[in-house]
């Protein structure tokens, strides 16, 4: 691992510095709400001026990767998960956090009575749609009840995959299928006792619900999704311009 910054580089010292952090959280060498050295001690590990260390580790902090705790220090972030307006899978969100991904598959099934999802994806009425819901979890914690409709066609690619684990736009990918675009709504609701006994919180809690229908190159519908975000473990950042 990259412990030094090297002078010689046409890349700003206190970036070098804020990359090496970001590795040491990445890779969980500081754990969450653990103390990270003090500023006398990094600046002696890398050799630079409290200056340029104060530059990266403000940077960090903007980002919520780290927290300045008053006659403490500053501690490593529990990080959330951001939805920012990407099409990305939530494993994808995860890792880029330095999270570990994981799935708890709850079902899988085809149906031909679900008339809305049907008419959101095109597909005729007497054609049937594979239905997938799995816990998605970001360090074994559970963060959000993810339920997924696809075209029959596309479905099949799922057969015999361990759902537990399947990235589903990995294997889309794969399959020579890529996505080109979104539509997205995001919703506040409530947790039923149900999918608060599934998320591990109290019922009536605060969840971030969105529905997306992502589409192929062909502009054609691939997937409806509809995920129950953990209010507590999940936010969504949108930037606005004028």
């Amino acid at each position: 691992m990259e412990t030094k910054v090297d002078p010689n580089k046409n890349i700003a010292l206190y970036l070098q510095v804020k990359d090496i952090l970001i590795k040491r959280i990445q890779e969980k060498i500081w754990a969450p709400n653990s103390l990270i050295p003090t500023e006398q001690e990094l600046m002696e590990e890398f050799n630079v001026s409290r200056t340029t260390l104060r530059q990266a580790i403000t940077i960090l902090v903007q980002e919520g990767l780290l927290e300045k705790k008053q006659g403490k220090g500053t501690i490593v972030k529990t990080q959330q998960l951001t939805g920012n307006g990407r099409l990305k899978g939530f494993a994808e969100e995860a890792i880029e956090k330095g999270l570990t991904p994981k799935s708890k598959l709850l079902r899988i099934e085809l149906k031909t009575d679900l008339y809305h999802e049907k008419s959101l994806l095109d597909i005729p009425e007497n054609e049937e749609i594979l239905v997938i819901e799995r816990i998605r979890f970001a360090d074994s914690v559970p963060i959000a009840i993810e339920r997924t409709c696809w075209p029959s066609h596309i479905g099949k690619l799922f057969e015999n995959q361990d759902l537990d684990r399947a990235k589903f736009y990995e294997i889309l990918e794969n399959n020579g299928i890529i996505l080109k675009r979104a539509k997205e709504k995001i919703s506040a609701i409530n947790a039923t006792l149900y999918e608060a006994d599934l998320l591990g919180i109290r019922g009536g809690e605060a969840l971030l619900e969105t529905e997306k229908i992502s589409y192929g190159l062909d502009d054609r519908a691939i997937e409806f999704s509809k995920v129950k975000f953990r209010s507590d473990k999940y936010h969504y950042n949108i930037e606005l311009t004028r």
